[in-house]
């Protein structure tokens, strides 16, 4: 079998959730099927080999280069172009979803779609595209993932929502695989060079947040709950790539301001190496997700893995990783609107901030979360599972008795 997985992300360009998880499921896939990456450069292009993966990248094109959503779509025409027999091809947000679509059309091959969120469950990107290019992303999910021949959940949550989003998608169409994480490579750290190097007091509590800035994070909720935290308890901000300058002159701000009130918070803007990340979130004493909307959260993973408690918002997939009680504390809201925004922030903050102070106040509690999240993350979450689920998948999609209706959608047939 032949897999073509199609993302915008992928390293040395990540930066989100869903590059993290194309990494690691290529990786995964690429053990058990030859696999090739096809993302958006630029990049250098590899050949790949025996368990591991080929890449080639891929650039809007030159008229189009400047065009927001347009480029993207240009860059999507040009990965779903000189396909030599893909048995599945295999798309990766709304960034890939059209180009997915494209190569089922024109290959007449099964398109598999990976769920990461829902455009039209995320209003503030009109912010970053501005309504023309939201629109535009929309479209591309739109056509993506009512065409395909499966969607892939990362979480039952998100599958709700999938169906209740797009109603015209088949139920049977659509699996749940969960995110993942890498045990080995995500695991406690004893080190201390790179909290130093940040200059983050190995010997102070520390509240940890990872994360672009975005509205969707939750990160402004976050920093006024951080002025009731304990003192002697740091702040670690490991947060960039905004979305728009807005948003990051909104969180600079605040930033200045909680300066001003307090000692310890530490922003680090720029993407960390993965050692200096692990050992950060190792020696924090809480992970805090705050997020207003997320489909799964695979930093809370990341968390866990590294033996940290996490304190995050009960939304989306999140309290389907974190038990609230045994690896961390959940944090109730109350969504006013479609963005999620919490009916009564106030009393949200103070929540967040209480289950923060409690773990600060009992380091014993906190480690007891981390040991459990550990071993949470390692049972249920580890990515060889992950990758042989979404096999099974393509297998199905690839079976015997799939014929395709004049406008190119797939129909199941009794072999």
């Amino acid at each position: 079998m032949n897999v073509v997985i199609l993302t915008r992300e992928y390293p040395p360009h990540v930066y989100g959730g869903a590059g993290v998880h194309v990494e690691y499921l290529a990786r995964e896939l690429a053990r058990l099927t030859p696999v090739e990456v096809r993302r958006f450069g630029p990049g250098p292009d590899e050949a790949g080999g025996h368990e591991s993966p080929a890449v080639r990248s891929f650039e809007p094109w030159s008229a189009l280069a400047d065009a927001g959503a347009l480029g993207v779509m240009s860059a999507d025409l040009a990965m779903a172009a000189d396909l030599h027999e893909p048995s599945v091809v295999h798309s990766h947000t709304w960034y890939a979803n059209l180009a997915g679509h494209v190569a089922k059309l024109r290959y007449g091959v099964p398109h598999v779609a990976t769920t990461h969120s829902l455009e039209p469950l995320r209003p503030w990107k009109a912010e970053q595209l501005g309504a023309g290019g939201y629109a535009l992303s929309s479209f591309c999910e739109r056509i993506g993932l009512t065409g395909a021949d499966a969607v892939i959940a990362v979480s039952g949550a998100m599958r709700d929502d999938l169906l209740r989003v797009y109603p015209t998608i088949d139920p049977a169409r659509v699996e749940v695989i969960h995110n993942g994480i890498d045990p080995q490579e995500f695991r406690p750290a004893d080190g201390t060079d790179a909290l130093r190097r940040e200059g983050i007091d190995p010997e102070r509590p520390s509240v940890v947040f990872v994360g672009r800035i975005t509205r969707q994070k939750g990160i402004a909720h976050l920093l006024r709950a951080a002025e009731h935290l304990r003192p002697e308890a740091q702040l670690v901000l490991a947060a960039g790539a905004a979305d728009e300058p807005e948003i990051e002159g909104e969180v600079a701000a605040q930033v200045s301001r909680l300066r001003e009130v307090r000692d310890g918070v530490v922003w680090i803007e720029r993407m960390l190496p993965r050692p200096d990340l692990i050992q950060i979130l190792s020696h924090a004493t809480a992970f805090a997700c705050p997020s207003l909307y997320e489909p799964l959260g695979i930093v809370n993973l990341e968390a866990m893995a590294c033996g940290t408690a996490v304190v995050a918002t009960r939304t989306g997939g999140i309290p389907e990783v974190v038990e609230d009680g045994v690896t961390g504390w959940l944090v109730p809201i109350t969504p006013a609107d479609a963005r999620g925004t919490p009916s009564d922030a106030s009393a949200f903050e103070a929540a967040f901030t209480d289950r923060l102070n409690d773990l600060i106040d009992h380091p014993e509690r906190a480690a007891a979360f981390g040991r459990a999240g550990r071993e949470r993350a390692v049972e249920h979450f580890a990515w060889d599972r992950i990758a042989a689920r979404t096999l099974e998948v393509y297998r199905r999609v690839t079976s015997p008795g799939r014929v395709t209706d004049d406008g190119g959608a797939v129909k199941e047939t009794s072999p």
